[in-house]
């Protein structure tokens, strides 16, 4: 759209407010951890947000309270996206014009078909409001791993859909909401499943809780 860039050479969060109040950015895209130090540096309003049009969060799960701070902070919006490297790197995002689904990934991008994939039954599809393994097929889904066809079957079934390893449930309108990761899930020694996601979430409604991380920890005792 012939926009002008403006580029920082080293990331600095107070430089960077202050470019965004100086150069009137209208569109700003980053990682949930930046909008998460915008809205601790900016709390008392001291930049000038208000020229933001368009912000858009990737790379990582957006906690709803920090959006809903920033929107509140900046006057705009602030959607959600989804993808993976292996899928060059864009899946899904809410609409920037219509409904934003706060929690959400959105919906698939244009040519972009997203399906979930029975966890125990890897060869049957869920129905929409059932959870399940996210899976993509499109033009942007990879062709494989360099010189890697091990790895690569893992992923990629002979249709072309592409398993993320991400758990998610999909609303009657299309809108996928990622619950888990396949990989991260931790089996404690009595046999029960936890997701960490499901934790850390529960955390985070600790007034006094900002950031969090759950991992597993090898119990060798019996």
């Amino acid at each position: 759209n012939g926009h002008e860039l403006v580029m920082m050479p080293q990331p600095d969060m107070k430089e960077m407010l202050r470019l965004i109040e100086k150069e009137k950015i209208t569109i700003f895209a980053g990682v949930p951890k930046l909008y998460q130090e915008i809205n601790k540096l900016n709390a008392d309003g001291k930049y000038d947000l208000s020229s933001l049009t368009t912000c858009i969060a990737g790379g990582a799960a957006l906690d709803v309270t920090v959006k809903e701070q920033f929107e509140k902070l900046a006057g705009c919006t602030l959607v959600e996206g989804y993808g993976l490297s292996e899928t060059s790197p864009l899946v899904s995002a809410n609409p920037l014009v219509g409904k934003n689904l706060a929690g959400s990934i959105g919906l698939a991008v244009p040519g972009t078909e997203i399906r979930l994939r029975d966890l125990k039954n890897p060869d049957k599809f869920v129905k929409q409001g059932e959870k399940g393994e996210i899976c993509i097929r499109g033009p942007q889904v990879m062709k494989g791993y360099l010189n890697n066809p091990t790895a690569t079957s893992g992923v990629l079934d002979k249709n072309g859909w592409f398993a993320t390893g991400d758990v998610g449930v999909m609303d009657k309108d299309g809108y996928v909401k990622i619950v888990d990761r396949i990989k991260d899930m931790i089996l404690t020694n009595n046999g029960l499943n936890v997701y960490p996601g499901k934790v850390e979430k529960a955390l985070l409604q600790h007034p006094n809780i900002s950031e969090v991380i759950v991992l597993g920890v090898d119990n060798d005792s019996n």
